[in-house]
């Protein structure tokens, strides 16, 4: 068995009076599908926020790779270049495609050559191709889905966090962003994905983590 790239003792996030996430245990293996199942409120995206290092638990310990986080700066500026957190709703900045599909690798200190290189690679891959100097601003709900996933992958972040990625996008781009949370984990990504959808196990092969009022419910693991 591959050792575990998240392990979760004890973890619990609190807002206000309110415990948002109470997990006693939750380990994730590398380069597997993970989707979080529940209903609003039931800790998915609060979960996400712990697993991207940028919520820091009110109490118990959170290792990656095998090493404790201590939540300091040095350690997760270090951190957070290993994972890529793609939330909900789209941030496009306003510009071109190009420019915000290679926000992450500037951020990183590539090149311009690089950079355009790369994200041409990855705006092809979410079939965006040819859409290169279109006003982000102007992209349908969709695309601003798959331009958002290209900049993530762009990064080739060894986690890749999704909040519901599949949520209000009309179906082409559903298919093509289905098929690239497959080839990620085929590809060892280690992918932890929040979803409403129904029976997604059938579509995509998966490790289904059911949550309820902030605590794992159930987790079900394919025989695969």
């Amino acid at each position: 068995m591959k050792p575990s790239i998240y392990e979760l003792s004890d973890v619990q996030v609190r807002f206000g009076s309110r415990v948002a996430l109470d997990i006693d245990t939750l380990i994730v293996r590398p380069g597997r599908l993970h989707v979080l199942t529940g209903a609003n409120g039931s800790g998915k995206s609060t979960l996400l926020a712990v697993l991207a290092f940028l919520r820091r638990p009110d109490r118990g310990r959170v290792m990656f790779c095998g090493s404790p986080v201590d939540w300091t700066g040095k350690q997760l500026g270090r951190l957070r270049k290993q994972v890529t957190l793609l939330h909900q709703e789209c941030y496009l900045f306003s510009g071109t495609v190009m420019s915000n599909a290679g926000f992450g690798l500037r951020m990183r200190g590539l090149g311009q050559q690089e950079t355009s290189r790369s994200v041409e690679h990855f705006l092809a891959l979410v079939g965006m191709a040819g859409f290169e100097e279109r006003d982000a601003k102007a992209l349908s709900g969709g695309e601003a889905r798959r331009v958002a996933l290209a900049r993530a992958l762009a990064c080739r972040p060894a986690v890749l966090l999704l909040d519901e990625p599949l949520a209000h996008v009309d179906q082409e781009s559903s298919i093509i962003v289905k098929d690239l949370i497959a080839a990620q984990s085929q590809s060892g990504t280690t992918v932890v994905m929040a979803s409403h959808e129904a029976h997604i196990e059938r579509k995509l092969p998966c490790t289904i983590i059911q949550l309820k009022e902030g605590r794992i419910d159930s987790i079900t693991t394919p025989d695969c």
